[in-house]
């Protein structure tokens, strides 16, 4: 069996794959992260307009988007989305239910407690935990800073 070197693999994978259509990409991925946050800004301007304070307006957007993106996300729609717009779907809120709906919905068949409630966090329990552990030193830093 003949070896083959990191340049030889190099030049055999840009052969085969396609060609990265960034720009389309990019635009895409703009344009349906704008698309989500604009139906959260006209979910809180109709929950303003109902007369819910701005931080109850907050809140129910915040739950509809969550409630929103689980529904897609349990009926295949999100992940349709997401091939398509990328990095667009990522919008913090969205996202991170995507991320907790998806296991959840995967490994159902192993039953609720080993399945849905063990594997739901399989994807979003590292960004739980570094997100505390960074907001944390951040904390400790600025904490730091301020005693100076």
């Amino acid at each position: 069996m003949k070896r083959i070197s990191k340049q030889e693999y190099s030049e055999m994978t840009k052969r085969v794959s396609p060609p990265s259509k960034i720009g389309q990409n990019c635009l895409w991925a703009f344009c349906v992260g704008g698309a989500i946050c604009l139906l959260g800004e006209i979910l809180r301007q109709n929950f303003l307009s109902m007369g819910l304070t701005k931080e109850l307006a907050g809140l129910a957007v915040s739950t509809c988007l969550i409630v929103l993106s689980g529904a897609t996300t349990a009926l295949g729609w999100y992940h349709q989305l997401a091939c398509r717009a990328g990095a667009g779907t990522l919008v913090p809120i969205t996202g991170f239910a995507n991320a907790v709906v998806s296991p959840a919905i995967e490994f159902k068949c192993e039953g609720l407690v080993t399945g849905v409630a063990a594997k739901m966090f399989i994807i979003a329990g590292p960004v739980i935990v570094y997100g505390i552990l960074t907001s944390e030193i951040y904390g400790i830093v600025l904490w730091i800073f301020s005693k100076m």
